[in-house]
């Protein structure tokens, strides 16, 4: 099968649409779920990545309520200010547990 070059080019052009096209698609998607009453959604990735921490330890986080979470689509995300929260939570109780060991 040979091509001359306008058909080429046409071919091309439409291939680039589609791509813009599915670029546009990619964009909206993404720009939905950051939107969790105005605040940015992080996944199961993310988390680990900021936090430091194994899938596991995550898991317990969120089955002992220590985090909220929301699934969507099947997959699941957590709240930037729920994650803060945790974290604001943890370091008040291990101060807390610092001072009753000097105390004691």
């Amino acid at each position: 099968m040979n091509l001359d070059r306008m058909e080429f080019i046409s071919w091309m052009n439409r291939i680039i649409q589609r791509f813009d096209l599915l670029d546009e698609l990619v964009k909206t998607k993404s720009n939905s779920l950051e939107g969790v009453d105005g605040e940015e959604l992080l996944d199961n990735q993310d988390i680990l990545l900021l936090l430091k921490i194994s899938p596991r330890t995550l898991q317990r986080y969120r089955t002992n309520g220590m985090l909220a979470y929301y699934r969507i689509s099947g997959k699941i995300y957590y709240k930037r200010s729920d994650v803060e929260q945790l974290v604001k939570d943890s370091y008040a109780k291990s101060v807390a547990e610092r001072k009753k060991k000097k105390a004691a």
